[in-house]
């Protein structure tokens, strides 16, 4: 608490976080059995390298590990995103990266609201990848106007978190007591709801329009779709999760398993089939189901630069459009990244990866300054350089994921079709650069670096 008597948006994070994991395991038990499943996987990593628990340790990231989270969600309007930008702002989560999904088929575009700094992503790194509907890709245009009318008449947010929300814009933070109430209020816009707003024959024709489109438009607010704990190592959890009771994607998304991990990779286990209820004309409720709420792990690696990123993406394409149609993807993958550097000096020299840096030692080598370029210092030992983990997201991954949770194809297929001025407007903000965050975090850990080796040579 500070000398105000506001707690820290770290603070009200961190239990929005817990409150969240604590929910969707009472809604979902198998996401309890997905997280003790990864608690043994990571033990079982750390306990086999421990030189990989010594980097943990010393960079923070071994006290984050085991409350890492990501939860995902779709909003259907442009009032509802903006709103939640709000909520999330609060707990000191701000909009990193535009993703377009529509090129991938899913009627959708999204931002992760998250931490941007190194002290705030320390105390708690949670995040959420959240979606807008794009409703001007439904073309229908009878059915179009029905979803806004649904949509329109829905309120995801309680009275009590839309006034602790404006209180803590107005005031600069919450109090204790009032965070608390912030927490269980905010929680309400997540949680799961049985009851549809619609009859089943309009779930049925937003069904088949797409079925994320009656996702998102069918229920009184958008209900967490997944957590995803993070694992130290991805195919040992995706190995395991049969012995689980766990339906595995076939493949993991993203880059295959290197040496020197990179960006994310992900795997679910499929969606659940819940039991709902859809209004009718006598008011007792029809009885049908929906597919939408799944477990999803990831396993970070590092961020790339733009250099980097324009690579990856470019072997992304030949392993899935060269090569045998009947040769596994996997296959196809671990080939194509032969030609991606697997060293973390390859990586840092060429400029793929941002790195963090530090002072090696007290003293200089003789005959080098402070001010030499930051891989001679690294060179000569007076520097280290430690990895920057990715804390965002990859559209191709993010739709393979939801692809895979939607319970077969989508329904419709859509040219690609970015629209982040639009998003932004939405929003009512823009959307922060994630590249230009990671490279802040690079030069001001060179900077610091020279200002510390400059103390030393004049000690």
């Amino acid at each position: 608490m500070n000398k105000t008597g506001m707690i820290s948006a770290d603070e009200i994070r961190a239990r929005f976080a817990r409150a969240m994991s604590d929910m969707y395991r009472q809604e979902v038990p198998q996401y309890g059995t997905l997280t003790d499943l990864v608690a043994r996987i990571n033990a079982q990593v750390l306990q086999a390298d421990p030189a990989l628990r010594a980097r943990l340790a010393a960079t923070g990231a071994l006290d984050r590990l085991d409350v890492e989270r990501h939860g995902a969600i779709r909003l259907g309007t442009a009032a509802e995103l903006a709103t939640m930008r709000r909520l999330f702002a609060v707990m000191g989560m701000a909009p990193v990266g535009y993703y377009d999904l529509s090129a991938a088929g899913i009627p959708v575009h999204s931002t992760a609201f998250r931490p941007v700094d190194d002290a705030a992503l320390a105390r708690n790194p949670f995040r959420v990848f959240t979606s807008l509907l794009r409703l001007d890709l439904i073309a229908d245009t009878a059915l179009r106007a029905e979803a806004e009318r649904i949509l329109a008449a829905r309120h995801i947010f309680t009275p009590g978190a839309l006034a602790l929300i404006a209180q803590a814009e107005a005031e600069g933070g919450l109090a204790d007591a009032q965070a608390d109430l912030f927490v269980r209020e905010a929680l309400e816009t997540f949680r799961w709801h049985r009851e549809a707003t619609v009859s089943a024959a309009t779930y049925r024709r937003l069904h088949d329009a797409h079925r994320l489109i009656a996702d998102v438009v069918c229920f009184k607010g958008p209900h967490i779709n997944h957590l995803t704990p993070r694992t130290l190592d991805i195919d040992a959890a995706q190995a395991e999760m049969p012995a689980c009771g766990m339906r595995a994607k076939d493949v993991v998304e993203g880059p295959p398993r290197r040496a020197c991990p990179i960006l994310l990779r992900q795997t679910s286990f499929a969606a659940l089939e819940e039991p709902i209820l859809f209004r009718d004309d006598a008011g007792t409720g029809q009885g049908g189901c929906h597919t939408a709420r799944f477990g999803e792990i990831e396993q970070r690696g590092m961020a790339l630069t733009p250099k980097g990123r324009a690579l990856y993406d470019r072997l992304l394409r030949t392993a899935r459009d060269d090569g045998p149609a009947d040769q596994p993807y996997a296959t196809r993958l671990q080939r194509a990244f032969t030609r991606f550097p697997d060293s973390e000096d390859e990586l840092r020299t060429q400029g793929l990866a941002y790195f963090r840096y530090a002072p090696a030692g007290a003293s200089l080598p003789p005959g080098l300054s402070a001010d030499a370029p930051i891989d001679d210092l690294v060179r000569a030992g007076a520097a280290v350089a430690t990895p920057i983990t990715y804390e965002d997201f990859l559209p191709v991954s993010a739709a393979g994921i939801f692809r895979s949770n939607l319970g077969g194809g989508g329904g419709a297929d859509y040219a690609a079709n970015a629209d982040r001025a639009g998003f932004e407007a939405a929003l009512g903000a823009a959307v922060q650069d994630e590249c230009t965050l990671y490279a802040a975090i690079q030069d001001q850990s060179i900077a610091a670096t020279r200002h510390a080796l400059h103390g030393a040579a004049s000690a």
